[in-house]
């Protein structure tokens, strides 16, 4: 588990490399599914979860990027205080680990065609009798 802490000047650091990082690098961390969690360096409360929704709040701010339409936020906002809000937060989060599992296997697939292509399969028996070729003793 990697921890970083916020320092009051709004840096982050980095403790398992010893260096100062920011959101890039976190999102990093993201995209490789490696654990961590950010601590207040003052409070030593986790703060995960605001430097998270800072990330999202980021992405959001570019059209292009956006994930979440305003009738999704307003939905979201609906059940918050209500006595659905942990079915729909557990409902979300499963349903989003089911759809990341079925891209995983769906790339798996993907990339098993591709390496497995008739032009794939020739460059590689190519490959091959080129190798067995110059390893082959010349006779004399």
């Amino acid at each position: 588990m990697i921890t970083i802490k916020k320092y009051p000047n709004r840096r982050l650091y980095d403790t398992s490399q010893s260096q100062y990082v920011n959101l890039d690098y976190i999102k990093h961390l993201i995209d490789e599914r490696k654990d961590f969690t950010v601590i207040d360096s003052k409070s030593e409360d986790d703060i995960t979860k605001t430097i998270l929704l800072q990330i999202i709040s980021e992405s959001e701010a570019n059209e292009n990027q956006s994930l979440l339409t305003n009738t999704l936020l307003k939905q979201l906002i609906r059940y918050y205080d209500t006595d659905m809000e942990v079915f729909v937060r557990q409902y979300l989060e499963q349903s989003l680990v089911h759809f990341i599992e079925q891209q995983d296997q769906m790339q798996g697939v993907m990339k098993n065609m591709m390496d497995n292509n008739p032009f794939n399969v020739f460059n590689k028996m190519m490959e091959q009798n080129i190798t067995m070729w110059s390893d082959k003793p010349k006779k004399k």
